[in-house]
């Protein structure tokens, strides 16, 4: 079975680390950690739907239910603290014990 069959609700804390030029992105990025960003908000909510409706269950990770997706398209990019980038094709969806989610961009899907 493909897609989310539960009722969740979007946890807009976790939003601003995964768009580019926010404060949150920039402080990872200051602390010398990579962020991986989607290309803006839009494809975000895009992908995010896109997942809840066709994505497939991953497993269970670092506290959450993960969901993913591949996507043909980069959907956004990964950049190091040194400024260099490689673009994203895969989505996730991380559901918290509350049914709180958001979605993050990666290379591949999670692993424990």
């Amino acid at each position: 079975m493909s897609g989310i069959d539960r009722k969740i609700f979007l946890d807009r804390r976790h939003i601003a680390k995964h768009l580019p030029d926010t404060a949150q992105s920039n402080r990872l990025l200051r602390r010398g950690r990579s962020a991986h960003l989607f290309n803006d908000e839009a494809t975000l909510l895009r992908v995010a739907q896109a997942i809840i409706e066709s994505g497939s269950y991953t497993g269970f990770a670092r506290g959450y239910d993960r969901y993913g997706l591949l996507f043909s398209d980069a959907i956004g990019f990964r950049i190091d603290p040194d400024g260099s980038t490689i673009p994203l094709f895969y989505g996730e969806v991380k559901i918290d014990a509350d049914d709180q989610y958001h979605p993050v961009p990666r290379t591949r899907p999670s692993e424990e």
